[in-house]
């Protein structure tokens, strides 16, 4: 029986460093099986791993995985990172990379599998605290 009802959350501010996706990716699973949703742990372990990924390759600062849940059988997984531009593929208007393209699809396979994505823009190059958030949702009735 789960001790903690939504809303919780969870921040885990991680180093610039090769292994940090994939630690973050063990602390997610954990929270999940604490909170007693391990269902949703496949599309919040997909959606997590992309958004890391895309962090520690695109950017030069720090990240952060923040996990929370705003409703039960719900699960926005967000990550934080020092640079403000938001990429191309996380944004409406961008088309899917070509076939044979070695990178480019995971902000495209976020899009898709995600029940709903979206960003924050929260501050300027150099300005302290700034960066952006890149969120997505899952467990509000998406199909896996």
């Amino acid at each position: 029986m789960a001790t903690v009802s939504p809303p919780w959350n969870y921040t885990l501010h991680l180093p610039r460093d090769p292994r940090a996706p994939g630690i973050a990716r063990g602390t997610l699973r954990l929270i999940l099986a604490a909170h007693e949703v391990p269902e949703l742990t496949p599309a919040a372990e997909l959606l997590a791993a992309e958004l890391l990924t895309n962090s520690h390759r695109h950017t030069t600062g720090r990240y952060a995985l923040r996990v929370l849940s705003p409703e039960p059988g719900r699960v926005r997984v967000a990550v934080w990172d020092t640079d403000p531009r938001v990429p191309p593929g996380f944004s409406q208007d961008k088309g899917a990379s070509p076939p044979d393209a070695e990178h480019g699809r995971g902000l495209h396979l976020v899009r898709a599998c995600a029940d709903e994505v979206g960003v924050s823009v929260l501050g300027h190059p150099g300005a302290p605290k700034g960066g952006k958030l890149l969120w997505a949702d899952c467990g509000g009735g998406a199909q896996w």
